[in-house]
């Protein structure tokens, strides 16, 4: 067995990698764990229990002196780095019970395609837009961030733009091809994340991805860069389309509401929401994906903030490229890569996908 005294963070990122996991976890205490298709499960191999001071060792090898005195002041810290020729981390540093832990996103290097990750052609054709504003929605580990980085790395591929990207911290690398990429990261290339979106719109970008719509000003400067002709992308955590739409409004108050619908329909292009659901061989996820395209009646509908009729859209919406979550699901089952029960698990409208079994 390993001592853990001889442990480097590497270590575990190396043998996460070898497991193909999304996320390694260590703590103060404990043997260290992966997140592998969903599953948390001990990290393979005779890895040592840690103790709370070779954990701290670990951790703190990673900051520098201003990382450790934020983390000493915050208790909580992210950051990002490469391990060169394997991988990028995305790193969140806490404190568990007194002690410290850790929990590490692991992001390859080179960024898969659309087609790579067997998601609609539609969002190829999305990139095609020279303007407006893109959202991509999901919980925590849905793969927002996978998708966006195959949408902004074929932009990159294609044309000759000004790609700024703002993230907290940074995770894909997207190095120039035919655009010119600036990937600014928050406590390292700009103090605050407010002050790096608003400076973004002084830096002559064409392209401008937002890692988070955090609040109202992060949404007012993404709508006002998607109407002054940049092309704007960015995530929120919601599960569909009607509830991004929602919950974008209902930030602000209510004598905006009418105000920001008519601005929302005039620079959003789309909304792509997507959960990841276990295959049926085991071997891995698959990613379902929710689709609603701006098309002129959907545009109208979100003027008059009319969400609840954005689902119908979407429904009868495929000649548009337009989805549902429960049509995607069932597309899945019907080419045997998931199960009915697992399909009915992650459902948009359960009672709906059921009676698309039974028909």
């Amino acid at each position: 067995m390993i001592d853990a005294s001889s442990l480097h963070l590497h270590h575990l990122v190396d043998a996460a990698l070898q497991e193909e996991a999304a996320d390694l976890y260590m703590k103060g205490g404990s043997v260290p764990y992966v997140k592998k298709f969903s599953a948390v499960i001990p990290l393979a191999g005779e890895w040592p229990v840690i103790d709370n001071a070779n954990a701290e060792r670990i951790i703190r090898e990673m900051m520098d002196d201003r990382m450790n005195k934020i983390f000493n002041e915050l208790m909580d810290f992210d950051l990002g780095f490469t391990i060169p020729n394997k991988c990028r981390v995305r790193m969140n540093i806490y404190m568990e019970r007194g002690n410290f832990a850790t929990a590490c996103r692991v992001v390859p290097l080179r960024i898969k395609s659309i087609e790579e990750l067997g998601l609609p052609p539609i969002l190829s054709e999305l990139t095609k837009h020279q303007n407006g504003l893109i959202l991509v929605t999901g919980p925590t580990g849905s793969g927002k961030t996978t998708t966006l980085a195959a949408m902004i790395d074929l932009i990159n591929k294609r044309r000759k733009n000004h790609i700024v990207t703002i993230e907290d911290p940074i995770e894909f690398v997207h190095p120039d091809q035919q655009s010119y990429v600036s990937q600014r990261e928050v406590g390292i290339d700009s103090a605050e994340f407010k002050n790096a979106l608003r400076a973004a719109l002084r830096q002559a970008p064409d392209v401008i991805l937002i890692g988070e719509m955090r609040d109202n000003e992060t949404i007012n400067i993404a709508l006002q860069a998607g109407e002054t002709g940049h092309f704007v992308f960015s995530t929120v955590h919601t599960a569909s389309a009607y509830e991004t739409m929602d919950r974008v409004i209902n930030m602000f108050p209510p004598h905006e509401k009418h105000y920001l619908s008519q601005r929302m329909s005039n620079a959003l292009r789309a909304v792509i929401s997507q959960k990841l659901v276990p295959r049926a061989d085991g071997n891995g996820r698959v990613c379902a994906m929710e689709i609603l395209i701006c098309t002129p009646t959907v545009t109208k509908m979100i003027e008059d903030a009319s969400f609840r009729d954005l689902y119908g859209a979407m429904n009868d919406g495929a000649f548009w490229g337009m989805q549902t979550m429960n049509q995607s699901l069932l597309k899945y089952v019907k080419a045997g890569v998931i199960t009915e029960e697992v399909a009915i698990q992650y459902a948009g409208v359960v009672s709906e996908l059921k009676q698309m079994f039974r028909r």
